[in-house]
């Protein structure tokens, strides 16, 4: 019987922080960034609950937002800055190398994405490691936490005694995931305080996740 990891990719994977950060900061300064990005973060999934877009409308739209927001406007040229950025967004350091020691060690990886296949496939060549299953928003016209990417996983695969599902967001990730009944790992990348969401295991960063992934799914 395999063993499923499954990752959400950006914040876990991939630091959209650095990605989308540094547009802010390209954009409007380095002083504002800050701040900027911590609203970003509260408006994105108040644009991904409205209805399904694309993620590459849903960045533009965000951003449109918060400039509008702010009342900086968007530069002249840019309004699709973040989605162009994207494919750029920088891997964690440690990602690359704990998904290869998974592949060693027999674990089938997959994603569980807010995103879409072209991007995506964008983010899979900074991660360098080859995944056995990729379900994104677009697949199933719906954001985290909404269910949809869990049921299309459980859809293809139907073995959730041998899945752990690992992400850094409590709300798009730990707490559905846990809701569905699935283990879960929580990457606490920002230090935040103890999970009321109750994850199987937190960590971090990945460096330790090989052997904690053993240690929930032993291999047989």
């Amino acid at each position: 019987m395999s063993r499923w990891a499954t990752f959400d990719c950006y914040g876990t994977l991939i630091d959209w922080n650095a990605g989308i950060g540094g547009v802010l900061e390209r954009l409007y300064g380095a002083e504002q960034a800050p701040d900027l990005l911590r609203r970003y973060h509260e408006l994105e999934p108040e644009v991904q609950a409205e209805q399904y877009r694309s993620y590459a409308e849903v960045l533009t739209l965000t951003l449109e937002r918060l400039a509008n927001e702010v009342g900086y406007g968007i530069p002249e040229g840019e309004s699709g800055a973040l989605p162009q950025s994207l494919p750029d967004w920088p891997a964690f350091p440690e990602v690359p190398e704990a998904l290869a020691e998974l592949r060693r060690r027999g674990w089938s990886l997959g994603i569980l994405s807010n995103t879409d296949r072209e991007l995506i496939a964008a983010s899979q060549k900074q991660l360098g490691v080859p995944f056995d299953l990729v379900v994104v928003a677009q697949d199933v016209q719906s954001y985290k936490p909404a269910p949809g990417h869990w049921q299309r996983f459980d859809e293809l695969t139907a073995d959730r005694e041998h899945h752990v599902h690992v992400a850094a967001s409590l709300f798009h990730d730990i707490a559905p995931g846990k809701a569905l009944g699935f283990k879960t790992i929580w990457i606490n990348r920002l230090g935040e305080p103890a999970a009321q969401e109750q994850p199987d295991l937190e960590l971090p960063d990945l460096s330790g996740l090989p052997d904690a992934l053993d240690a929930l799914v032993p291999a047989a």
